[in-house]
């Protein structure tokens, strides 16, 4: 179940970043709102992953695979096009994700 909350809260994380850009610097109020209520959510569902998993595991599997999502989104959405660097960069971070999943032993398999 820990790993479904960790899921959950880097969807919503993903989700309030990608609306940083829509708030236009704290200015929109509805945007503003949502990406309050989706960080918020994903600190709370971060907290429940933690009954089970590692801190440094968790904040660094949230953190890691929502920057490769966060980027994505922009590509996409905000067709802001990684460029190589960005993309080795991120398949580091990936990598990095799954070693610690694979040999860590502080993560119980």
């Amino acid at each position: 179940m820990s790993y479904f909350y960790l899921a959950l809260a880097i969807a919503a994380e993903v989700a309030g970043t990608s609306l940083l850009k829509v708030t236009e610097e704290f200015t929109k109020l509805i945007p503003t709102t949502f990406l309050v209520i989706f960080y918020l959510i994903s600190f709370w569902l971060m907290t429940l992953a933690l009954r089970d998993l590692p801190l440094g595991i968790v904040y660094a599997v949230w953190s890691g695979l929502g920057i490769v999502l966060v980027a994505i989104i922009g590509t996409f959405v905000y067709k802001e096009v990684p460029d190589l660097a960005s993309i080795i960069g991120m398949a580091l971070i990936i990598s990095g994700v799954v070693v610690m999943h694979l040999f860590s032993k502080s993560i119980q398999h």
